[in-house]
């Protein structure tokens, strides 16, 4: 999780939210990413997108087999829906996300049938992590 703290301050440097994202592979790290929404001015560089995209060019597989993803914020339905697709095992994540998170949504899994459920960790750093995005959006106010 320290290595996607360290890619969502790099965010927060680029003026972007500070979300991180890494994946990790035969316990390497394979790919690691941050928010870039704004500054490529695409509403799906979400972190976790970027670092699926980088993380498929490094296995030379649209399939993430055996990997995790540690992100700093809980993913949202369009990350969880990338991380389906790319059978990513298992996801861990730091803070919650009441308002657009997955699993703040329960109804919302509930109601979906998936070919693929990866593994869940929550609360990893929640404290850092949560604490990046209030500071962050605390100055913007």
């Amino acid at each position: 999780m320290s290595c996607a703290i360290e890619q969502a301050k790099l965010a927060e440097q680029a003026d972007e939210v500070p979300i991180g994202a890494v994946i990790i592979h035969n316990n390497q790290v394979i790919a690691k990413a941050h928010n870039q929404t704004i500054m490529n001015h695409d509403a799906t560089a979400h972190a976790e997108i970027c670092c699926i995209r980088a993380a498929g060019k490094h296995l030379k597989n649209h399939r993430l087999i055996g990997t995790t993803l540690y992100v700093t914020l809980e993913p949202c339905i369009m990350c969880y829906g990338a991380i389906v697709q790319a059978r990513i095992e298992r996801v861990v994540f730091g803070a919650a996300d009441p308002k657009n998170g997955v699993f703040s949504q329960p109804k919302l899994l509930e109601q979906c049938i998936f070919n693929h459920t990866p593994k869940f960790t929550v609360g990893i750093q929640a404290d850092t992590c949560g604490t990046l995005l209030k500071d962050f959006f605390a100055n913007r106010r």
